[in-house]
């Protein structure tokens, strides 16, 4: 499968999808002009991966923000991530920031996938 790496920018987050070397992740800030079509290729890419998974997967999010918009592609990023075995959420936030990790939390009411929230 063909890797994605997007770095990131003042708007989009940094993402790396390497199938071979077991890195999922998102960081950083995600206010996209248009979040559904920023987004779409990483949905493209976990239908394809799904089809036949890693053993284990273990998914990152280290986000600083996200907008209304993004909050409803990470929803449908996590729904995909839902449908792959041995698939976990690693929920990192700021000590300080309770925004992010009460999101997380509410992300993790949403789906049927474990969470671990851990704090840089």
């Amino acid at each position: 499968m063909e890797v994605i790496n997007l770095e990131s920018t003042e708007d989009t987050p940094k993402i790396i999808l390497d199938r071979n070397n077991g890195i999922f992740e998102i960081s950083g800030r995600s206010l996209p002009e248009d979040s559904a079509e920023y987004y779409q290729p990483i949905l493209d890419w976990l239908d394809e991966y799904s089809k036949n998974p890693n053993p284990e997967t273990v998914f990152i999010f280290k986000l600083e923000y996200f907008n209304t918009a993004s909050s409803k592609l990470i929803l449908d990023i996590l729904s995909k991530l839902e449908t792959i075995e041995n698939t976990t959420i690693s929920w990192f936030y700021h000590e300080d920031d309770e925004d992010m990790e009460e999101a997380g939390s509410e992300f993790s009411d949403l789906v049927e996938v474990p969470f671990e929230f851990k704090t840089y």
